[in-house]
Protein backbone atom coordinates (compact mmCIF):
# COMPACT_ATOMS: atom_id res chain seq x y z
CA UNK A 1 0.00 0.00 0.00
CA UNK A 2 1.62 3.49 -0.74
CA UNK A 3 0.60 6.86 0.08
CA UNK A 4 0.25 9.58 -2.27
CA UNK A 5 0.12 13.27 -1.94
CA UNK A 6 -1.67 15.16 -4.67
CA UNK A 7 -1.12 18.30 -6.18
CA UNK A 8 -2.88 20.13 -8.45
CA UNK A 9 -1.93 23.52 -10.21
CA UNK A 10 -4.09 23.70 -13.99
CA UNK A 11 -7.48 25.36 -13.74
CA UNK A 12 -10.19 23.67 -12.97
CA UNK A 13 -12.53 25.21 -15.70
CA UNK A 14 -10.56 24.30 -18.43
CA UNK A 15 -7.57 21.69 -19.21
CA UNK A 16 -6.98 17.93 -18.28
CA UNK A 17 -5.68 18.57 -14.81
CA UNK A 18 -8.62 17.66 -12.54
CA UNK A 19 -9.54 15.27 -14.43
CA UNK A 20 -6.88 13.40 -14.51
CA UNK A 21 -6.24 14.29 -11.20
CA UNK A 22 -10.25 13.05 -10.46
CA UNK A 23 -9.33 9.24 -11.96
CA UNK A 24 -6.26 8.78 -10.36
CA UNK A 25 -7.21 9.16 -7.11
CA UNK A 26 -10.09 6.83 -8.22
CA UNK A 27 -8.25 4.39 -9.19
CA UNK A 28 -5.73 4.72 -6.32
CA UNK A 29 -8.57 4.23 -3.84
CA UNK A 30 -9.85 1.13 -5.74
CA UNK A 31 -6.26 -0.18 -5.71
CA UNK A 32 -6.25 -0.04 -1.70
CA UNK A 33 -3.59 3.25 -1.92
CA UNK A 34 -4.17 5.90 0.42
CA UNK A 35 -4.39 9.43 -0.47
CA UNK A 36 -2.95 11.24 1.93
CA UNK A 37 -4.08 15.18 0.82
CA UNK A 38 -4.56 16.92 -1.98
CA UNK A 39 -3.45 20.75 -2.60
CA UNK A 40 -4.54 23.34 -4.89
CA UNK A 41 -1.53 25.62 -6.19
CA UNK A 42 -1.67 28.17 -8.44
CA UNK A 43 -4.72 28.14 -11.26
CA UNK A 44 -6.13 25.49 -9.56
CA UNK A 45 -6.94 27.39 -6.38
CA UNK A 46 -10.12 28.47 -8.51
CA UNK A 47 -11.86 25.31 -7.47
CA UNK A 48 -12.15 26.55 -3.66
CA UNK A 49 -14.29 29.90 -4.81
CA UNK A 50 -17.76 29.29 -3.66
CA UNK A 51 -18.38 31.64 -6.55
CA UNK A 52 -18.40 28.87 -9.34
CA UNK A 53 -21.56 28.94 -11.36
CA UNK A 54 -21.42 26.65 -14.32
CA UNK A 55 -24.21 25.56 -16.55
CA UNK A 56 -26.27 22.36 -15.76
CA UNK A 57 -24.85 20.68 -19.36
CA UNK A 58 -20.98 20.97 -17.23
CA UNK A 59 -19.41 19.02 -15.17
CA UNK A 60 -18.52 20.80 -11.84
CA UNK A 61 -15.26 19.21 -11.21
CA UNK A 62 -14.37 21.90 -8.26
CA UNK A 63 -17.75 19.74 -6.55
CA UNK A 64 -16.63 16.05 -7.71
CA UNK A 65 -13.58 16.60 -6.11
CA UNK A 66 -14.63 17.93 -3.05
CA UNK A 67 -17.47 15.42 -2.71
CA UNK A 68 -14.38 12.27 -3.54
CA UNK A 69 -12.28 13.98 -0.51
CA UNK A 70 -15.38 14.14 1.29
CA UNK A 71 -16.46 10.39 0.88
CA UNK A 72 -12.72 9.13 1.49
CA UNK A 73 -11.46 11.44 4.11
CA UNK A 74 -9.11 13.24 2.52
CA UNK A 75 -7.66 16.49 3.41
CA UNK A 76 -8.32 19.40 0.48
CA UNK A 77 -6.11 22.20 1.00
CA UNK A 78 -5.70 25.52 -0.97
CA UNK A 79 -3.43 27.53 -1.31
CA UNK A 80 -4.46 30.85 0.92
CA UNK A 81 -1.66 33.07 -1.25
CA UNK A 82 -2.14 31.73 -4.57
CA UNK A 83 -6.06 32.50 -3.62
CA UNK A 84 -5.54 35.86 -1.85
CA UNK A 85 -3.80 36.85 -5.49
CA UNK A 86 -6.77 35.62 -8.38
CA UNK A 87 -9.63 37.07 -5.87
CA UNK A 88 -10.80 33.18 -4.68
CA UNK A 89 -11.16 34.49 -1.29
CA UNK A 90 -10.92 37.48 1.09
CA UNK A 91 -12.43 39.03 3.59
CA UNK A 92 -15.48 39.48 1.73
CA UNK A 93 -15.52 35.55 0.16
CA UNK A 94 -14.87 32.76 1.81
CA UNK A 95 -14.13 29.43 0.23
CA UNK A 96 -16.18 26.76 -1.04
CA UNK A 97 -17.48 23.94 1.43
CA UNK A 98 -14.82 21.44 2.32
CA UNK A 99 -12.16 23.16 0.69
CA UNK A 100 -9.56 24.21 3.51
CA UNK A 101 -7.00 27.68 3.47
CA UNK A 102 -3.33 26.52 3.72
CA UNK A 103 -0.29 27.50 3.40
CA UNK A 104 2.96 26.00 1.58
CA UNK A 105 4.94 25.13 4.68
CA UNK A 106 1.37 22.87 5.96
CA UNK A 107 1.78 20.98 2.61
CA UNK A 108 5.15 20.62 2.91
CA UNK A 109 4.42 18.92 6.51
CA UNK A 110 1.69 16.53 4.72
CA UNK A 111 4.22 15.82 1.84
CA UNK A 112 7.29 14.40 4.21
CA UNK A 113 3.99 11.53 5.41
CA UNK A 114 3.38 10.38 2.08
CA UNK A 115 5.38 7.93 -0.01
CA UNK A 116 4.97 9.81 -3.03
CA UNK A 117 4.21 13.21 -5.17
CA UNK A 118 2.24 12.94 -7.50
CA UNK A 119 1.46 16.60 -9.82
CA UNK A 120 -1.25 17.35 -12.22
CA UNK A 121 -0.50 20.53 -14.05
Amino acid sequence: MTSFAVLIEGPVLQGQSFVSALRFMQQAVEAKHVIDSVFLYRDAVGAASALIDLPSDEPNLSVKLQQFCQAHQIPLLFCITAAEKRGVCSNEVNPADGYIAAGLAEFAMRLAKADKLVQFS
